[in-house]
């Protein structure tokens, strides 16, 4: 059962799974602590995803504390990385993932992803547009942007031809989280 890391939800509402969130971050602070090194990696902490249970943690609490775990893997991941190949490779690893969302970016308003399969639910695409446009003034105007602030932004919800896919918009927040927590 839990020992309480988070605060749990009231009466009969949901929340992350107090068993499964603990047993994460006890493992994730065991191999920061103590290694091997790479076993989780900032990647891992961004992925991981908990069962919603009756009475369980809040989930904003959580969420905000994958964050600064990721963060924290992230931090050690470049610092073990500029150690054996230099702050040079560093950027250049960077300046390659940062090519990946080139493709996207470059695309015009309403066309930078596919829509939602079916009748499911996707993402308003002019959300995302706006988020891209945010995206364009950091990479190729130096405009001040945050893995938090990429973080925080919200997607309303869309079904039809003018919403976009959730899970490569996703994929694709991941990857931009990523860039920016390596130069952070």
């Amino acid at each position: 059962m839990s020992d309480g890391m988070f605060r749990t939800v009231s009466g009969l509402r949901s929340g992350y799974d107090p068993d499964e969130v603990d047993e994460f971050f006890e493992h994730a602070r065991l191999v920061y602590e103590q290694g091997p090194p790479g076993t989780v990696s900032g990647k891992d902490v961004r992925d991981v995803a908990f069962e919603m249970v009756r009475g369980g943690y809040v989930t904003s609490a959580v969420d905000s504390a994958l964050d600064r775990l990721e963060a924290a893997f992230v931090a050690r991941e470049r610092a073990e990385f500029v150690a054996e190949h230099g702050q040079q490779a560093w950027m250049d690893k960077l300046g390659e993932h940062a090519r990946t969302l080139y493709g996207r970016l470059s695309r015009p308003d309403g066309d930078r992803f596919a829509p939602p399969e079916g009748r499911h639910v996707g993402y308003e695409a002019a959300d995302v547009d706006a988020l891209c446009h945010k995206l364009v003034g950091f990479f190729d105007n130096g405009v001040a942007l945050t893995a938090a602030e990429v973080r925080a932004v919200t997607f309303r919800r869309r079904k039809g031809r003018d919403a976009y896919g959730r899970q490569a918009v996703d994929a694709f927040v991941g990857r931009a989280v990523e860039v920016l927590l390596g130069v952070e």
